[in-house]
């Protein structure tokens, strides 16, 4: 059986007026594929849409990619036939090229230290999504939407091998892959805006501890002088390991600890495991058992299983009055100033289990039309309805601030409760160098805030690996320093003068480009476009670009080149070399500024707290025709204002005569109210930058010859 459906008929009601504005003309459509045999209740409401997807009229003959379903030693499986001449890309959170061309890998959640498990084919997350773009630049996406045990691979065919029931299939055609990569996100629905200082530097250990090597570390970084906005807490802040408790030796006033870190401009966030202590007497425990809110073994007991506090059990996150009871959780808890949550181990990890978690035949009693099932059904989404019950205690406990939420297992369609890392990773060349097609892969897969542990996680990074990893890893849109208990110190002043300078100077070149880079967060808000590209975005007809995964760009008008990177497919066209300090070291990544863009630079600010937008110095990169333009997008940093139109997208357009290049600035939505502004342009010329004067108002103009 074969509908297709109009994308304007699957989404929600769009928040934001410019996405309400957007068009989508009668024959601009996706196509469902139903097998034979198809139960609904195997797979629906699947987590992947926002809402579900409404078959309008039949597939017309002209259709050209269609799945044959079979069944092949016991297993349901999808075949589309692809071609020989289409690139591969998507499949989620992987180690691996970017281009996904003659892979297989298992969607099978697993805590997996250094990727060491099964070579990193698979990892914490699962995305049953490929997309794939011909020589002539046009693209389509395939979604199994199927959440039980499955691979996938990809060659000629693209192949889903199910190990549940017959699943449906989606296949997206388009003219390019951002058309796609839209497309995609009017399916999934979009990623909320995130507050403003989650985009900000943070610096994160395994662990921070007592209270006092907190308030240290907020200390150092602010008398060195690096810009940055959080710290993290993992486990040690609890009593022994209880999540929602804290150590009264070690962190005896919560409150205070944070109250401290506020006053220095810094955001705290702290852990929440899945794994619940079973102990008579703590609160937690003695809730979820009273209301008998557990995953069940396969005889229908409250499963047990071992993680950091010893035996626990997991909430079956499957159940709304269980993700509302753990909603509820979260009010006490963020009232002693806690400003984000990291929901970790949630594949579920269990020590000691089957793969590293619980059995395969554990059930989940779902609800609210999820139907009853088992692990093997449940696994892969663990974590994206625990962090969707995280989500909602964050608006429960702060109703007016938008809520953070960082989480290590997530599934497609589980962008839309929380950003993610890349997980454990390694403290080595090689995980550096693979961390740039990991996160491509993520945006690609409909996860747009990522990125992985800078200076890696595991083992001890050198101060040669950090500098090298912290001045690429400031252009992800997830930029953390973490590293494991019982390695060495990896804070940016851990390896020397030499090392904390260039870290520095990094991490100030994130914070000048902060507007620009709020303004992509906002796109992706918007639209689902990722924030972090690869270089085949920039021209999907150029095939030189369809591997390049050493070099990305950052949404649409800056390509990031590694220091380490050698011979790098580059976009056609004059895209001009740009350094955003007097003299930048040999560890910094090399940046080009596309033709034809205007980028808005701020002055360096310690925080996102202090970061102003008042005076800005815009960078011009005139194309051919001698003009330019860009966006940028203002707001108050957090909160829900801006859905009722407190904000300010700012339309920047700049051209030259011969002899005077002209910028101005002009208001393009919202009604927050235009600052007076204090701008100078940095006008790009044959890989130089001349700086006009700071003029008050709302344009500049200087003379070019």
């Amino acid at each position: 059986m074969v509908r297709r459906f109009s994308l304007s008929s699957c989404c929600l009601a769009i928040a934001t007026m410019a996405m309400a504005q957007a068009a989508f003309v009668s024959d601009d459509q996706v196509a469902v594929f139903y097998p034979q045999g198809y139960d609904a209740s195997q797979h629906q409401p699947s987590p992947i849409f926002e809402r579900e997807p409404a078959a309008i009229w039949p597939l017309s003959d002209n259709w050209q990619l269609r799945p044959v379903f079979s069944i092949q030693d016991g297993k349901n499986v999808a075949t589309i036939k692809v071609g020989d001449d289409v690139d591969l890309y998507g499949t989620g959170e992987v180690t691996g090229p970017l281009r996904r061309n003659g892979i297989e890998i298992s969607l099978w959640n697993i805590d997996t230290p250094a990727y060491g498990v099964d070579n990193g084919s698979h990892l914490y997350q699962s995305h049953p999504w490929v997309m794939g773009v011909r020589k002539d630049g046009t693209a389509f996406g395939i979604i199994a939407d199927n959440t039980w045990r499955q691979s996938i691979k990809t060659g000629r065919e693209v192949v889903f091998e199910s190990q549940g029931p017959a699943f449906r299939v989606i296949v997206i055609e388009r003219e390019s892959p951002k058309a796609v990569m839209k497309a995609l996100a009017e399916l999934t629905g979009t990623m909320k805006l995130p507050p403003l200082w989650a985009l900000g530097y943070q610096q994160c250990r395994f662990s921070y501890q007592p209270d006092t090597r907190v308030k240290e570390i907020a200390d150092l970084l602010r008398y060195h002088r690096i810009p940055s906005d959080v710290i993290w807490m993992d486990i040690d802040y609890m009593d022994g390991y209880k999540i929602f408790t804290f150590n009264p030796k070690e962190f005896p006033e919560p409150k205070k600890l944070n109250d401290y870190l506020h006053q220095n401009h810094f955001k705290a966030v702290y852990m929440i495991d899945p794994g619940v202590k079973v102990e008579q007497g703590y609160f937690v425990d003695d809730q979820g058992t009273e209301a008998d809110y557990w995953v069940k073994d396969k005889d229908g007991k409250p499963f047990v299983g071992n993680v950091w506090p010893g035996e626990c059990h997991f909430p079956d996150f499957t159940r709304p009055e269980v993700r509302m009871w753990w909603a509820t959780l979260y009010k006490d808890y963020m009232a002693q100033g806690i400003d984000g949550v990291w929901n970790d181990m949630n594949e579920p990890s269990v020590f000691g289990g089957p793969e590293t978690s619980m059995p395969a035949d554990n059930r989940h009693l779902g609800g609210d039309g999820l139907s009853a099932g088992s692990h093997l059904r449940y696994h892969n989404v663990y974590g994206l309805n625990m962090v969707k019950a995280s989500q909602q205690g964050l608006l429960l406990a702060n109703p007016q601030k938008r809520p953070f939420i960082l989480s290590r297992s997530n599934f497609l369609g589980g962008h839309r409760y929380a950003a993610t890392w890349t997980g454990d990773n390694l403290s080595s060349w090689e995980q550096l160098k693979l961390s740039v097609p990991m996160s491509l892969t993520l945006g690609l897969s409909g996860q747009p805030f990522n990125g992985p542990d800078i200076g890696g996680f595991c083992e001890s990074a050198n101060g040669e690996l950090l500098a090298h990893w912290t001045a690429m890893g400031v252009f992800f849109p997830f930029v953390r320093n973490h590293s494991i208990k019982g390695s060495a110190d990896q804070e940016p002043w851990a390896f020397g003068e030499q090392v904390l300078n260039s870290c520095r100077t990094s991490i100030e070149r994130r914070y000048k480009l902060m507007p620009y880079i709020y303004t992509l967060f906002r796109e992706a808000s918007v639209d689902g476009m990722p924030v972090m590209r690869p270089v085949f975005m920039a021209d999907a007809k150029d095939l030189s670009l369809r591997a390049e995964d050493k070099a990305f760009l950052l949404g649409g008008d800056l390509m990031i080149v590694p220091a380490w990177a050698e011979k790098v497919a580059m976009p056609k066209g004059d895209w001009q070399p740009i350094t955003l300090e007097n003299k930048p070291d040999d560890y910094q990544a090399k940046l080009y500024q596309r033709p034809g863009s205007v980028i808005p630079v701020a002055n360096l600010a310690q925080s996102t707290d202090e970061l102003r937008t008042d005076s800005l110095t815009l960078f011009v990169c005139l194309d051919g025709a001698m003009k330019a333009d860009g966006s940028l997008y203002e707001d108050e940093g957090d909160g829900f204002s801006y859905r009722d139109g407190n904000y300010r997208m700012t339309r920047m357009e700049a051209h030259a005569d011969g002899k005077n290049l002209s910028v101005a600035l002009y208001p393009e939505e919202g009604m927050m109210e235009t600052p007076r502004r204090v701008l100078r342009i940095g006008y790009i010329r044959k890989g130089k930058i001349i700086y006009s004067k700071w003029q008050e108002g709302t344009s500049a103009t200087m003379k070019i010859k």
